[in-house]
């Protein structure tokens, strides 16, 4: 019984890791108008996935001080299948305002979108995966 019990143990300590979803770790947002850019962890907020803004950085690359660094960017993100998530929201620090956001997974690549108005007006970027 007790090495049933440790086979159960160690299967599930071997599904954790597995069942991450694809989207989660470390990504680089695209250089913004002033050539700065953001690094945003994304991780599970079972069920769903969030994001928060890791560190900032100028144009040249150097880190710099940022009161964004440590806030919530994205929230109440669903995976949809076949790479899609949708029905979250995303917060953009240079407009200061929060969208209903999609994003789409390929392979290294984050394509982030936020949209107002049903749909109509919408922008994204895409993010670059580090970790």
């Amino acid at each position: 019984m007790k090495r049933l019990a440790r086979a159960f143990a160690a299967g599930l300590l071997l599904a954790g890791p597995a069942a991450a979803d694809p989207a989660t770790g470390l990504w680089q947002t695209e250089p913004g108008d002033d050539g700065a850019f953001a690094h945003v962890r994304i991780y599970s907020c079972a069920p769903h996935l969030c994001g928060v803004i890791e560190a900032a950085f100028d144009r040249a690359g150097a880190p710099v001080e940022s009161d964004t660094v440590g806030k919530r960017m994205i929230w109440d993100m669903r995976p949809e299948g076949g790479g899609g998530y949708g029905g979250g929201k995303i917060w953009a620090p240079d407009r200061d305002k929060v969208y209903r956001a999609q994003m789409a997974l390929q392979g290294n690549r984050l394509t982030v979108e936020g949209c107002i108005l049903g749909g109509l007006a919408c922008r994204g970027q895409d993010w670059t995966r580090l970790r």
